[in-house]
């Protein structure tokens, strides 16, 4: 049903493999789906650890306490497939039972998507902060509430779907199922509309903080034409002021795809890199 519902929502058709990874914690790649036959071990085990020394106490007088045969049989099938069940006070604790599964669903995902651009989509769905808008609450007057098409398509590039039929685009380049040429294309005006949206939530968190900005600034570099998008106008960190500046990288890019399909972020890291470098002959009023 959590299926069929997630797909209806959605419009999408999800493989085994797709629902798999959707089931996953959000922090760990997926939707927060948790399926019932994930969960029913480690609730039951937990909870069967949990409520031992209770159930050890209340039968003190009793001359021996014979195992139970139905936690025993649950420890042994969790055991066979996910190693040393924990002990102590961390076999009270659910999260300690599932977090085994979890890995093991992970690692059986990972062994499945052999095509680059499908495991480079998972490890990014893996990376620190990539689900956060899974996680805000849909407030409209805070500019938190995404509209149908935009959950679709959010859920589509998380879990590596095809969220869009193949065409040729305006610029002469072929457009895969995938759509990732959208993020690519110099023609397209969803670049410039995402860096003036960055710039403005940065602008407006310093407006909220109370520190006065200026976007963009001119005469920085007194022989260059590099301005950055933004600077502020009171001393920022040892009586230097800060200067920022922002990039977008896309992670299933071809020339990122190599790293980016063995490491969460590569394609980030890599654009910040070359964003330090640019800006190394920073003057030394200025921190980057």
């Amino acid at each position: 049903m959590l299926h069929t519902a997630l797909c209806y929502l959605t419009n999408c058709d999800l493989s085994d493999t797709e629902w798999l990874q959707a089931t996953l914690p959000v922090r760990d790649g997926g939707l927060g789906d948790r399926r019932v036959s994930m969960l029913a071990h480690p609730a039951f085990l937990a909870s069967a650890a949990g409520a031992s020394l209770l159930q050890n106490e209340i039968l003190s007088d009793c001359a021996s306490l014979p195992d139970d045969p139905v936690v025993d049989s649950y420890t042994a099938t969790w055991s066979a497939s996910f190693g040393v069940p924990p002990v102590g006070p961390a076999s009270h604790k659910q999260a300690v039972w599932d977090r085994s599964v979890i890995v093991a669903i992970k690692d059986e995902l990972q062994t499945t998507l052999s095509d680059p651009s499908l495991n480079a989509s998972f490890l990014a769905a893996t990376a620190p902060h990539s689900g956060d808008w899974l996680n805000a609450l849909p407030i409209a007057s805070c500019g938190l509430r995404m509209d149908d098409e935009s959950v679709r398509v959010s859920v589509v590039l998380r879990l590596g779907l095809s969220v869009c039929v193949p065409h040729t685009c305006h610029c002469g380049k072929h457009v895969d199922a995938c759509g990732q040429h959208a993020f690519v294309c110099k023609h397209a005006p969803g670049r410039t509309q995402r860096h003036h949206a960055l710039n403005d939530v940065i602008a407006r968190s310093f407006a909220s903080a109370g520190i006065p900005i200026s976007n963009e600034p001119s005469g920085i570099y007194c022989d260059s034409v590099k301005r950055p998008d933004g600077i502020t106008l009171v001393p920022w960190h040892s009586g230097r002021a800060m200067v920022r500046d922002v990039t977008v990288a896309t992670t299933l890019a071809d020339s990122y795809l190599p790293a980016s399909s063995v490491t969460a972020a590569a394609a980030a890291e890599a654009a910040a890199s070359r964003k330090e470098a640019k800006y190394a002959d920073l003057p030394a009023s200025f921190s980057f």
